[in-house]
């Protein structure tokens, strides 16, 4: 019997890669997501950023096996012509396939109930000190312990935007707004709609918003050609002012991390008041910023001096720099590309422009589970306590397939990431029309 299959082209697929015209090859099945793509859970800038390419290792890698009944109506009847897959892609959809059978995707252990419990007394604790205790020393220490207590519900936040960490989808979405809009300020629909471009694009200059950090900061010296930011839909200009201030940026790298969390807020209230649909339950959320910025001001106002409540936000702020350093280690010093990302090397993408940071597993609350930021690019539904115990599996296909699986201690990573800093600072000062030199520049920087 002839063979009805219509088929085209990985050329005439291509075509269909933007906002209007959308198509996506699942398996070798060409599937038009044009219409529902502002439907989709994950938003649409994952779409098209792979648009017009084949998507299996990114679709297997964030959907469960319940999520291939919904594909049909969306299939066009074209099949992509010469479809293959490399061994590297067969071998990792074998290795998602065995996890699920072995039910780990399910299997959440106590840490998310541990979690909130920290939280819990953290936050009363800062709480506590703050309008009960009498000692100066204390209440700033519980400055500290609020910036703690952010930390742990930013691993709460990033947990529950990547699977379902309670009974119920309702429960999930009510935990993740508790604590990320109301008791940290930031938006989850804006982490959630950053941290998806992310990992489809995982250090891609133009498309991973993780790495877009102009003026403060840049990771290669491509961005001095002011390239587009696609995430933020805007040119990213590499003008003078930005020059100066990323040829000192690997000195101000730190101090900076100790205030970012001023651009998380922002970045949320941008987002909500924006008129782009990125956001769902937006109503909602800008109730829960409402209300930390009800509490956090009103308890800050309890303390008895300028001089205290000043120190309380800058320890609280300082603090919590530990885990916006920690976001930047795991990409910072790895392989940058320009240019969309590529569904055909998703397993190869995703391990090149990552690092491990290596510690004992009763470190591993400190990390969140960015310590195997690997495992979790490549598995981002398996829950946090399952990633230590797939690692040897990856390392070893990794070894297999020939390809990187970096890992560094916390401090090389630091190391690493200054020394990345400093290569694109002395870079940007080499440039024609060089920002003024002083001694003490030349002094620290000539010799290293």
């Amino acid at each position: 019997m002839a063979d009805t299959k219509r088929f085209i082209t990985k050329e005439e697929l291509e075509k269909h890669n933007k906002a209007g015209d959308l198509w996506i090859s699942i398996q070798g099945k060409i599937y038009n997501v044009t219409y529902w793509a502002n439907d989709h859970p994950g938003g649409q800038l994952p779409l098209l950023s792979l648009a017009g390419q084949d998507v299996t290792d990114a679709f297997v890698a964030y959907h469960p096996g319940t999520a291939w009944q919904y594909l049909d109506k969306f299939f066009t009847g074209f099949y992509l012509k010469d479809y293959a897959v490399s061994e590297a892609s067969k071998d990792y959809r074998k290795l998602v396939a065995e996890f699920s059978k072995l039910g780990l995707f399910e299997k959440k252990g106590h840490g998310v109930f541990i979690s909130l419990c920290l939280i819990a007394v953290l936050f009363c604790l800062s709480v506590y000190g703050v309008l009960c205790s009498d000692s100066r020393l204390f209440r700033l220490v519980c400055g500290g312990l609020m910036g703690f207590c952010w930390i742990q519900s930013g691993w709460i936040g990033h947990d529950s935007g990547h699977y379902q960490v309670m009974s119920s989808p309702g429960f999930n979405n009510f935990v993740q707004i508790l604590s990320g809009n109301c008791l940290a300020g930031i938006s989850i629909g804006w982490w959630k709609c950053n941290h998806n471009a992310h990992h489809i694009a995982c250090n891609s200059l133009e498309y991973d918003p993780d790495l877009q950090h102009m003026p403060f900061f840049v990771v290669s010296s491509k961005f001095f050609g002011s390239i587009t930011s696609y995430f933020y839909d805007r040119k990213l200009n590499f003008d003078s002012v930005t020059r100066f201030l990323v040829s000192y940026q690997h000195w101000t790298f730190y101090p900076v991390m100790c205030l970012a969390r001023i651009n998380l807020f922002a970045q949320s209230f941008l987002i909500l008041l924006s008129k782009r649909r990125l956001v769902s339950n937006r109503g909602l959320e800008f109730l829960g910023l409402v209300v930390f910025w009800i509490w956090y001001p009103l308890l800050v106002s309890c303390l008895p001096s300028w001089g205290e409540r000043i120190t309380f936000v800058v320890a609280s702020f300082s603090v919590t720099g530990i885990q916006h350093v920690q976001f930047c280690l795991n990409h910072f010093s790895s392989s940058v590309y320009v240019g969309p990302p590529s569904g055909n090397n998703w397993f190869e993408k995703q391990t090149e422009g990552t690092l491990n940071i290596s510690c004992s597993s009763w470190m591993d609350w400190f990390h969140g589970g960015l310590q195997f930021q690997i495992e979790h690019h490549l598995f981002p539904r398996l829950p946090r306590c399952q990633l230590r115990r797939i690692s040897p599996f990856v390392r070893e296909l990794c070894k297999k397939h020939n390809l990187p699986y970096n890992i560094a201690s916390f401090s090389k990573a630091n190391a690493l990431t200054w020394k990345t800093l400093r290569t694109a600072a002395l870079q940007a000062r080499d440039l024609t029309n060089p920002v003024p030199k002083n001694l003490v520049w030349e002094a620290v920087n000539t010799h290293g």
